[in-house]
């Protein structure tokens, strides 16, 4: 786990704020912190892919996740793992669709991309229905996530090109070869 005091952590909540709230019109500190904890997490791979198989292998389609999810035809063995892995869902399809919309193909595939942005804001609001007990505190902010998901998705996407504009910004500068 990355430290709260990580400087990685700190510049993708001040990205994820200003994107969120210039292009995206989403003035919510809660949403755009979780948001941006949740790309902090994502740089280590393993929690990129943490929803696994029987066998241990990382799960990385979606239709297997979401067989994985279901506690009465799948394989999730409770209502709370349901719950862990319907927010991996939402976490996985929000941050593909809105950081790497290319790996999702959508001019190729358009309703593949049209699939994850369902599947992602469903997730979203299955995990907000859990509202009782341990869970009662972050319900209503998963029911923000799934209300939101498209304009998160945009503001990740907005993410991604200010981060790309900082990259080119501090990249070496190639001296042409003299011959």
């Amino acid at each position: 786990m990355i430290p709260e005091s990580h400087s990685l952590r700190h510049l993708f909540h001040e990205i994820v704020a200003d994107c969120y709230a210039e292009h995206a019109g989403l003035h919510d500190d809660e949403v755009s912190s979780y948001v941006a904890d949740l790309l902090t997490d994502f740089t280590q791979v393993e929690n990129l892919y943490s929803v696994r198989d029987a066998s241990g292998k990382p799960v990385k389609q979606l239709s297997e996740m979401l067989v994985a999810s279901d506690p009465i035809n799948g394989s999730a063995e409770s209502f709370d793992e349901e719950r862990k892995i319907r927010k991996h869902i939402g976490d996985y399809t929000l941050f593909f669709t809105g950081m790497y919309p290319e790996a999702v193909h959508p001019s190729r595939e358009p309703e593949k991309f049209l699939l994850m942005v369902q599947a992602g804001k469903e997730s979203y609001y299955i995990v907000s229905q859990f509202n009782v007990f341990e869970y009662a505190v972050e319900a209503p902010l998963f029911g923000k996530l799934a209300d939101s998901f498209e304009s998160c998705v945009y503001g990740l996407n907005m993410v991604r090109q200010e981060l790309d504009r900082r990259y080119a910004l501090q990249a070496p500068k190639r001296q042409p070869r003299l011959m």
